[in-house]
C-alpha cells in the first residue's frame, strides 16, 4: 500500500468511538466502548490484561471488525473507509514485530519499502529513524542480539516509516527496565511535540500519570471512568493531610486537635508521631496550625496527599489494576485466530 502523505485529516475528533462491542463465543471483550481523542493528544487507557483494551486498538486499527458501535479516525469510518484509515495509523503491539535474523537498517528498509518508498528513499528514512531513537550504533547488528528495550524502541520506529497522524502504542513499554521505560516515556512525548496524536494502553498506573493528558479506566470491557488524572483522582474522595510531629508523646493530643477541628476521623502511623486525616475543608487547615500552635506543639513536616490512579482504579473497579486472570481465555485465543 503506498502511503499518501497529502491524505486529508479531517473531523473533530482524532479517534471517535460509540458503543463499540466485540464478542467471542459467549464471551464480551468490549461492550460498548465509547472514546473521544483529540488531535494531537496522548491518550491512555488504562486496565488490566484482559480488560479489552487489545481488543478496542484491534478494532480502531482495522484489524478487528466490530460485532456493533462505530467507530472513525479523523473523520473516517473504519468499516466503509479501512484503506484511508490505515493511512493514517501507525501501529505498535506489545511484542517487536520485527525480523531477528536481519540487522536494525534490513529492517527498517523492508518495512520502507514494503509502504511504497523507492530504494534510497527508504535507505534515508532508515537512518533518520536510527538516529531518531538512539540505534545508530547497532544499525548494522542482527536484532538477535538487541535487548529488550533496544527492540521495543526499532518496533516503535518502525512504526512511524509513514509518519501517520496517529500512534496506537498498545502496552509499549512492558517488560522494560525502569531506565529503558524512561527513554520511552520521552520519545512518545517527542511524537506528540512533532504533531502526531497518540491513543495508548497501559497498565502501568505510573505510565497513564506520566503521559497521559486524559485516561480511560477500561474494566471487563467496558469504560468505567474518564477524564484527566487529576479529575479521576479528585472523583474517588478528598485529598489527605499528613503531619509529621516532632514528639512522639504529643500524638495522642495532636490526633484529638485534629479530629476536633478538622471534624474528622484521623490515622495514626504504626510507628507513631505521624498523623493522616481527609482534608474535607482546606480553610480549615489554617486553624489547625493555630490550634496547635496553642498547644505548643511543633511539627516537623506537613504535607497534602493526593489520590493516586491505583487508589482510583481500586474504588471504581473493586479490584487493583494488576489483578486479572493471567491464564490466556478461550476468547482471547479465538481472537487471535481470527486476526491470523
Amino acid at each position: 500500500m503506498n502511503v499518501n502523505k497529502n491524505m486529508p485529516v479531517n473531523g473533530k475528533w482524532a479517534v471517535e468511538a460509540q458503543g463499540l462491542v466485540k464478542k467471542f463465543g459467549s464471551n464480551y471483550a468490549v461492550n460498548g466502548v465509547n472514546l473521544n481523542v483529540r488531535p494531537g493528544a496522548i491518550y491512555g487507557v488504562l486496565g488490566p490484561n484482559g480488560a479489552g483494551k487489545t481488543t478496542t486498538i484491534k478494532m480502531l486499527a482495522t484489524l478487528l471488525r466490530p460485532d456493533a458501535g462505530s467507530a472513525k479516525i479523523f473523520g473516517y469510518d473504519v468499516v466503509k473507509e479501512p484503506q484511508i484509515v490505515r493511512q493514517l495509523i501507525g501501529v505498535t503491539g506489545q511484542y517487536a514485530s520485527v525480523d531477528e535474523s536481519l540487522t536494525a537498517t534490513e529492517n527498517l528498509v523492508i518495512f520502507s519499502r514494503l509502504l511504497g518508498l523507492g530504494r534510497a528513499e527508504a535507505k534515508h528514512k532508515s537512518a533518520e529513524l536510527l538516529e531518531e531513537f538512539g540505534l545508530t550504533e547497532a544499525a548494522k547488528r542482527p536484532l538477535k542480539n538487541f535487548s529488550g528495550g533496544m527492540r521495543r524502541r526499532l518496533d516503535l520506529a518502525a512504526s512511524l516509516i509513514a509518519q501517520p497522524p496517529l500512534i496506537f502504542l498498545d502496552e509499549p513499554t512492558t517488560g522494560l527496565d525502569p531506565r529503558t521505560r524512561n527513554q520511552m516515556w520521552d520519545t512518545i512525548r517527542r511524537l506528540v511535540k512533532t504533531g502526531s496524536t497518540v491513543l495508548l494502553t497501559t497498565q502501568y498506573l505510573q505510565e497513564a500519570d506520566e503521559l497521559a493528558d486524559r485516561i480511560a479506566v477500561i474494566d471487563r470491557g467496558r469504560v468505567v471512568a474518564e477524564g484527566t488524572a487529576d479529575e479521576l483522582k479528585a472523583s474517588i474522595g478528598r485529598s489527605s493531610l499528613q503531619l509529621r510531629i516532632q514528639e512522639s508523646q504529643d500524638t495522642e493530643l495532636v490526633r484529638r486537635t485534629v479530629e476536633q477541628v478538622l471534624r474528622v476521623h484521623s490515622a495514626v502511623s504504626p510507628e507513631g508521631a505521624k498523623i493522616t486525616a481527609p482534608m474535607a475543608d482546606a480553610d480549615k487547615v489554617t486553624d489547625l496550625l493555630i490550634a496547635l500552635r496553642a498547644a505548643g506543639i511543633k511539627l516537623a513536616e506537613m504535607s497534602v496527599q493526593k489520590p493516586t490512579l491505583d487508589e482510583v482504579f481500586l474504588t471504581i473497579t473493586g479490584h487493583g489494576v494488576k489483578e486479572d486472570a493471567s491464564e490466556e481465555t478461550d476468547a482471547r485465543k479465538k481472537m487471535n485466530e481470527e486476526v491470523k
